[in-house]
């Protein structure tokens, strides 16, 4: 591998994205056998003048792909019993929810967007297809867990996390904030128009307010690519890890369906609506956000790859997906070469 010419290629796609998408901030960080191979950032934490420099300190709102940390206290879950199989009927834990619309839906549907629910913006649960016939991304399966988990531990799945993994792994730029601080990248909507806070309004996970700096956010999946250890201790047990990043949803029709773990997109062979493009070595997984974070996990090759950005609505319109493809492709040909 030329690694100096494929380095730069990987950040002239992240630079090109990045000022046809009109975010203002932008990084990029790949890892291989848990050390720093290439790391990059750019742009500024707002699109104002005189706004901060973005660097290793800054730490951006991931929104969606904060449901990979949701995924791993679900995991703990499983694992410890609380919930005693991917295959219980949600009903017997969502009480508030009429059991006859929750119908045949289990965890394992909840977890890997099959369940068929959504509600309206009253609140209303109504169901779109039958559990574990279709595949629908929904905010409503994410704020069921969130809640369960929270039952289930008698504290939200933040802090569990943060006694679990957080500090032992040393993390101090992860966090769901609620107050406005120096290091926090606003999020661009309209780039003729100052960033938004984007932060929320408790720190219990039912926010999108997750602000995390690109180094840990690497961590955070080199913490799975190595199946719960770090440096040289077992800070997650491996059949925890498993549960999240490998395929969990029921077996679909619909070949081209994405696979999922809880909530990680996860490759077996390339399908028409996954996320993951068609290069990507089986056994990789990936999560991202509305905002543009990607984290990108390749066990196959050893590697992470971190790349952010703070606009809302990844680049391409109806056609993003072909987008989020081409990069991941060129990384894996970047370290299949």
């Amino acid at each position: 591998m030329n690694e100096t010419g494929t380095m730069n290629e990987l950040l002239s796609w992240v630079e090109d994205i990045k000022n046809k998408n009109a975010s203002s901030a932008a990084s990029l960080l790949i890892m291989k056998n848990n050390d720093i191979l290439f790391e990059h950032y750019s742009g500024t934490h707002n699109n104002t003048k005189g706004a901060r420099k973005v660097d290793h300190h800054s730490r951006f709102n991931v929104a969606s792909a904060r449901k990979s940390y949701l995924g791993l206290a679900v995991a703990f879950a499983v694992y410890e019993g609380k919930i005693t199989s991917l295959d219980d009927l949600a009903r017997d834990y969502f009480s508030e929810i009429d059991p006859e619309l929750l119908g045949a839906t289990t965890i394992r549907h909840l977890v890997t967007h099959s369940h068929g629910l959504d509600e309206d913006a009253d609140g209303t649960v109504y169901r779109e297809f039958e559990p574990g016939e279709n595949w629908t991304y929904r905010n409503i399966n994410v704020v069921m867990m969130t809640k369960l988990i929270h039952h289930l531990y008698s504290k939200p799945f933040p802090s569990l996390l943060k006694e679990r993994v957080f500090e032992p792994l040393g993390f101090t730029k992860t966090w769901w904030e609620v107050s406005d601080a120096e290091d926090l990248v606003r999020v661009i909507v309209n780039p003729n128009q100052e960033g938004e806070r984007a932060l929320g309004t408790v720190e219990d996970g039912l926010d999108k307010n997750l602000f995390v700096n690109t180094r840990e956010f690497a961590e955070w999946g080199n913490l799975f690519l190595n199946r719960g250890k770090a440096n040289g201790k077992q800070i997650v047990p491996e059949k925890v890890i498993d549960l999240s990043a490998t395929i969990q949803n029921p077996p679909y029709t619909d070949k081209e369906l994405p696979q999922n773990g809880f909530f990680w997109y996860v490759q077996d062979v390339p399908r028409e609506r996954s996320e993951l493009g068609s290069r990507v070595p089986s056994g990789s997984y990936q999560i991202l956000g509305v905002t543009g974070p990607t984290l990108l996990v390749i066990p196959e090759y050893d590697v992470v790859v971190v790349k952010m950005y703070n606009k809302r609505y990844n680049y391409g319109g109806e056609n993003y997906l072909y987008y989020l493809k081409e990069f991941s492709n060129l990384v894996a040909d970047a370290f299949n070469r």
